[in-house]
């Protein structure tokens, strides 16, 4: 599997052919006469092993390390089925999109919020919007630290959208729709944490609506052949940067 086959399919998509191939060297130790516990458990590693070398995220790197043995676990000890219903049934509600649009969810970190609200222009009412915002943590941090400033944020996955809503209430504006619908003319600052799928398309847009002089900022995915202004090192938990675009 190489790496333009990795970038040509959702991360979803791409994590459950993974969990399915992990299987591929186990089975015939099963025949073997191998314990089923000691093969769900190898599974699991060999599935993360190869996520993680895909690129895929962290989360679903975890995602394919546990699915496996926990699905074991519960069917062994008897737990009703209706609970993997109501499991799968609110991972759909909050990936609502991510096939089409090929974005996975990310949370930015406490180190991305330091850095991007030094970066803000020092005047009131400078206007901010998460393109793809999440659980609305990074809206959430610069509320906190300014709180002079006007916050935006789109999200496209209902559940997302609802728990952003509750957190940030008045403090932000929290809009329930795709981002290629948001007019970006109006922003001082346009943050976005996607993926690497949409950001051709996106530098195209942030091109033709932002205005001279606004800021442009990505989480850890590069504009492919558009060198970045500056870049900040985070040194989280991911190892994630900010690239800025001054336009």
């Amino acid at each position: 599997m190489n790496l333009s086959f990795r970038r040509a399919l959702p991360p979803a998509v791409l994590a459950l052919l993974l969990l399915l191939s992990a299987w591929l060297p186990v089975l015939p130790l099963l025949a073997l006469g191998w314990p089923l516990p000691l093969l769900v458990a190898i599974q699991g590693i060999l599935a993360a092993l190869l996520s993680r070398w895909l690129g895929l995220p962290g989360w679903w790197q975890l995602i394919n390390l546990l699915f496996c043995p926990l699905a074991w676990l519960a069917a062994d000890s008897g737990i009703d089925r209706r609970w993997f219903l109501a499991g799968f049934a609110l991972l759909a509600i909050t990936s609502l999109g991510s096939l089409k649009t090929r974005v996975p969810l990310y949370l930015s970190s406490r180190r991305a919020v330091e850095e991007i609200a030094k970066r803000l222009p020092e005047r009131p009412d400078v206007r901010v919007v998460d393109l793809g915002c999440g659980l609305g943590g990074l809206l959430m941090g610069l509320a906190a630290t300014r709180a002079d400033c006007r916050l935006s944020g789109v999200e496209m996955a209902p559940l997302n959208w609802l728990v952003s809503r509750l957190r940030l209430g008045r403090k932000a504006n929290i809009r329930l729709g795709s981002l290629w619908r948001e007019d970006l003319a109006g922003y001082d600052v346009v943050y976005a944490y996607l993926s690497p799928a949409p950001m051709a398309r996106l530098w195209d847009k942030v091109r033709r609506e932002m205005r001279p002089g606004s800021l442009f900022i990505s989480n850890s995915f590069a504009v492919p052949g558009v060198a970045a202004d500056e870049t900040v090192a985070l040194h989280d938990l991911t190892d994630s940067r900010l690239l800025i675009w001054r336009i």
